[in-house]
């Protein structure tokens, strides 16, 4: 499988604190990676340096071939970042932020089109695109900006915690619609969660990280094989037991 991800021996200190501590996993063309870890465990920061946001104290990522050392800008042509506490301008209809962020993405009229004619179709939100976002539930501004994040189709999208705060129906339509970008179209996905019997469901692998170390990955029937938990959140708790990392 052609790897669209690379991350080897990624560390951030930030004064004292070593956030993360020499990350290293892969991710393949089309898989759906999950990175499951307490709060503070070091998704966030790990996320965000191969999403050239921060700048690693040791270690390099290389996305599509392309350092996020040494070609930054290469490789932010080739991701798309969707953060957990994004938002979006609760002044504009949703069909304006979508063709202003087409806008951001695309000097070309009808690459713009499609752009905007593709997150449409994801958002599956009709006729409430004409109406500002301001009267959006948080499941369909997540399902606005999730459509915004993948409208260019890009070879990795980077998502901290997707379904945070969303009811139940709302996440189930989130993690669908992830699935099927994976599958259908070949893109990958580096998501970060605390939440891991939701991650069970939507990833190929996972990565078990806790206080800036990444444990082990691997697939999810294979950890709980391998573990003998039910459920990842089990796997989780041997992981770290056995690690001594808690």
């Amino acid at each position: 499988m052609e790897n669209i991800l690379e991350v080897k021996g990624l560390s951030k200190q930030y004064s004292k604190v070593l956030a993360a501590d020499n990350v290293s996993f892969e991710i393949g063309k089309g898989e759906i990676f999950a990175l499951i870890g307490p709060n503070g465990a070091g998704k966030t920061t790990t996320i965000r340096m191969i999403s050239t946001l921060l700048t690693p104290t040791a270690g390099d990522a290389v996305v599509a071939g392309h350092s996020i050392l040494k070609e930054p800008q290469r490789v932010r042509e080739c991701i798309t970042y969707l953060p957990d506490e994004a938002g979006a301008y609760k002044n504009m209809t949703g069909i304006s932020y979508l063709k202003f962020m087409a806008g951001l993405f695309t000097i070309n009229p009808r690459e713009a089109e499609e752009y905007i004619r593709r997150a449409r179709d994801i958002c599956g939100l009709g006729d409430r695109l004409s109406e500002k976002i301001g009267t959006y539930s948080r499941g369909m501004i997540r399902k606005l900006l999730l459509s915004r994040a993948v409208m260019t189709r890009p070879k990795l999208a980077i998502m901290d915690e997707p379904t945070s705060g969303l009811d139940v129906l709302n996440a189930i339509e989130i993690r669908k619609t992830i699935k099927r970008l994976a599958e259908e179209e070949g893109m990958s996905f580096l998501l970060s969660s605390h939440n891991m019997l939701e991650i069970e469901f939507v990833s190929d692998r996972v990565g078990i990280i806790a206080k800036g170390h990444l444990l082990v990955t691997g697939r999810t029937d294979e950890l709980k094989e391998r573990y003998n938990a039910p459920n990842l959140e089990e796997v989780f708790e041997r992981v770290v037991k056995e690690n001594e990392i808690l």
